[in-house]
């Protein structure tokens, strides 16, 4: 049992280091949360905020809150504290990326094909990143709308001219547009559904989480980290299946039982991402932090004038 002064806020694990994010993300990333009623979710966010105010119900075990807080990490928005859409959360990416990659994968030889499975994927992607943005920025719904389009405009456009360009291609470069074309549109859709960070400034604060304004550098470096976090996320299971693919595809077995193709390719790259999805987004610091040095000339005076030397570094989400 555990005491009214047991921090459930503080990490289990040490997230200044590769490892101690990997145990975290691969904690609050386990897929088999999004099969959890909302019910189940909400008790767990009432355990969680009532610890928060130090009134621990009895007989509550560390175990018990440890649970709740992985729940509570996995389905709730850490700015806002509200749910968040199933199909958005990170411990979705898992069922979510392995079903349109692997079908990215498959279909990837008729432009119809690859227009279809990349709307769906940029359509799977907007939502995710808008999800997981920095709540603390809003974005208006026409925001959203002109980055979606432009997302997937890139995305398809990348994807038909590079797959126009490979008909004359070994195969295998043939089987590497799907990333090429995630990989660009990434660079797109990330920047512009967030682009209210950029525009604006995302909100930083000293080590104590008091809020010391709001820095438009601050916002590029923490999506520039989420941009090649993603990347890194879809690189294993659609650089390195695809060779896999094309040397088993070969063998007398796999040519009687061309059918099972799809479900193959959808379950190995589910195997790539149950590791690669907390392996990306353990990359970076979620808190991501910036030297006071390297912030906008006017926000580094406010700081400096306010605080002289005594705030040296600026915090801030990054987000996901």
């Amino acid at each position: 049992m555990v005491g009214t002064s047991f921090d459930i806020d503080a990490p289990r694990w040490d997230q200044t280091t590769f490892m101690g994010r990997l145990k975290h993300f691969f904690n609050i990333t386990d897929f088999t949360t999004v099969l959890l009623p909302d019910s189940r979710l909400d008790e767990a966010k009432a355990l969680v905020e009532s610890c928060r105010q130090g009134s621990v119900p009895p007989g509550t075990s560390e175990q018990q809150l440890h649970f709740a807080k992985k729940l509570y990490d996995s389905a709730f928005h850490p700015d806002t504290g509200d749910r968040m859409n199933i199909i958005g959360r990170m411990s979705f990416q898992v069922p979510g990326g392995m079903a349109i990659t692997g079908a990215m994968l498959q279909f990837y030889r008729t432009v119809p094909a690859v227009v279809f499975w990349q709307w769906v994927n940029q359509s799977f992607n907007a939502l995710v990143n808008y999800t997981n943005r920095n709540a603390a920025s809003p974005i208006t719904p026409k925001q959203i709308g002109v980055a979606y389009v432009t997302a997937t405009t890139t995305a398809l456009a990348t994807a038909v001219g590079l797959n126009l360009f490979t008909k004359k291609a070994p195969p295998l470069v043939a089987r590497w547009v799907p990333f090429a074309a995630v990989a660009s549109a990434n660079c797109v859709n990330i920047p512009m559904m967030r682009q209210q960070e950029i525009l604006n400034g995302i909100a930083v604060t000293d080590e104590n989480g008091k809020e010391l304004g709001h820095s438009k550098k601050a916002a590029v470096k923490g999506i520039s980290q989420v941009v090649f976090s993603r990347i890194t996320m879809a690189a294993p299971g659609m650089i390195i299946l695809p060779i896999i693919m094309q040397r088993v595809e070969k063998y007398k077995f796999m040519q009687k039982i061309t059918f099972l193709h799809g479900p193959i390719q959808v379950m190995l790259v589910g195997a790539f991402l149950v590791f690669m999805v907390p392996a990306a987004c353990s990359l970076f610091p979620q808190n991501c932090s910036m030297a006071v040095s390297k912030l906008e000339p006017e926000l580094r005076q406010s700081i400096r004038s306010r605080y002289g030397e005594g705030v040296q570094h600026v915090y801030f989400n990054k987000g996901l």
